[in-house]
């Protein structure tokens, strides 16, 4: 069977607000929950006025709150942001009030432009201090050792699981060496999505966390009743990566019936490579979409991200991919 999960950005709409988005950050998760839905993830951006979730650990306790089953977690934290310490005890603290639940994706990217991240570091070098950063967080969470000297507390002994996010050859390398989760960021930068995939799984070492490779496919999700309904759903993703990808970040832009007259045609082909691992349509071109991804790459779980205007059209998307997925799971299963 093939879980599924759930990437949420909190996007704030436009005509909306920061305060309206997190609301439906909780309905969606709720929505989730009842949907059966493995996990919930949230990711850390900054300086974005179309994102509320940079504050992740935050959010991640607020919907943990106002959920009961669901594990909840980031997709991902951007740990060069962070003192892997400062990381240890907000996840050991969450992963002590909502015990078997929390998750921690961790990116290497600072999640954001230039500028903010020199004001997120304050010491900012050409060092890449990644992969030592992830092991010293793996032993914060872990078991203590009599000579360790110093504890997240909370924190130690939690074990909140570590996952290891990425867009390129490098996480996956990454995450192959340490034995742990790999999720690829295949619904924004779907280039190098097969050559990572492979050497996740050929380097692959097993470990205490793992005996064999997991690997966590993302995909847009853009599920409707009709197909040009559902490509009206998609349009403002697509216009919100122009806007990202000319300098213009701004809120979720309001959806159009047709992309092709607003978009310059080289920035759309480029847009909609960008966007190349997406399922658009009603249930049966989802589930069709969703095959081809699976006997391609084989993942172990599915986690998509739904962009779209309308929550309420956005529960109806999340709704169509779950049960999308039942049937697809079903049907595998009884083969």
């Amino acid at each position: 069977m093939i879980r599924h999960s759930l990437l949420d950005l909190s996007p704030i709409c436009e005509g909306g607000s920061a305060a309206q988005s997190l609301a439906n950050t909780v309905d969606l998760a709720r929505h989730a929950e009842s949907l059966g839905f493995t996990r919930y993830w949230l990711a850390e951006h900054h300086n974005m006025p179309g994102i509320a979730s940079s504050a992740t650990s935050v959010v991640i306790g607020h919907v943990a709150g106002a959920t009961k089953t669901i594990r909840v977690g980031s997709g991902g934290i951007m740990l060069p942001n962070h003192a892997p310490l400062v990381i240890a005890e907000q996840f050991g603290t969450l992963a002590t009030l909502y015990p078997g639940r929390i998750d921690l994706g961790l990116g290497r990217a600072p999640g954001t432009d230039g500028a903010t991240a020199w004001a997120l570091r304050r010491n900012m070098t050409q060092e890449d201090n990644f992969p030592r950063d992830v092991v010293e967080l793996m032993g914060y969470l872990g078991d203590p050792t009599p000579e360790q000297r110093i504890r997240a507390v909370p924190g130690t002994g939690t074990k909140v699981p570590l996952y290891i996010l990425g867009s390129s050859l490098y996480g996956a390398e990454l995450a192959a060496q340490l034995g742990l989760p790999y999720a690829f960021a295949s619904h924004f930068a779907p280039q190098a999505l097969a050559q990572a995939v492979d050497i996740y799984r050929d380097h692959f070492r097993p470990s205490a966390v793992l005996d064999a490779p997991y690997f966590i496919l993302a995909v847009n999700v853009f599920g409707a009743e009709t197909e040009a309904e559902a490509a009206r759903l998609k349009s403002s993703m697509q216009l919100g990566f122009v806007r990202l990808r000319t300098g213009q970040p701004g809120p979720l832009p309001r959806p159009v019936d047709d992309i092709a007259a607003h978009v310059d045609p080289a920035m759309l082909r480029m847009v909609n490579q960008a966007l190349s691992v997406s399922v658009t349509g009603p249930k049966e071109s989802v589930r069709a979409g969703l095959e081809q991804l699976c006997a391609r790459f084989a993942p172990e779980e599915i986690i998509f991200n739904s962009q779209i205007h309308d929550h309420a059209a956005r529960k109806a998307s999340v709704a169509i991919a779950a049960t999308a997925m039942a049937e697809m799971n079903r049907a595998q299963a009884a083969e």
